[in-house]
């Protein structure tokens, strides 16, 4: 009887757990959506479409390069492939006021 009770208050703490945070505490925690988010997406599914035997298993955000005409995202995914693991640098261009893509590069690198 006292491990069935003791089992009820358990999952009953279990499950209410979450509820003793506040909602501005429960908000402070949510982190907001980088800029570059949507273009990461893009990076990611063009290197599953140029690379698809092979498996992303690291992504990073160089970062941003912004030009007169046009801006650059630019990132690297680690790739793990048949013959091992290799690095991908993704470079992708577009319009910054209508964000239509103007060109995407791929670098490998052994690293």
């Amino acid at each position: 009887m006292k491990k069935l009770l003791f089992m009820i208050i358990i999952t009953f703490v279990s499950l209410n757990i979450g509820q003793l945070q506040s909602p501005h505490e429960a908000a402070a925690q949510q982190k907001p959506v980088p800029p570059y988010a949507k273009w990461g997406t893009m990076a990611m599914e063009k290197t599953k479409e140029r690379y698809p035997k092979a498996k992303i298993i690291d992504y990073l955000h160089v970062g941003r390069v912004t030009g007169p005409h046009s801006t650059t995202e630019k990132f690297k995914l680690w790739l793990k492939g048949d013959k091992g693991e290799f690095g991908v640098f993704v470079d992708i261009e577009f319009n910054p006021v209508t964000n239509q893509v103007i060109h995407i590069s791929f670098r490998e690198t052994p690293r």
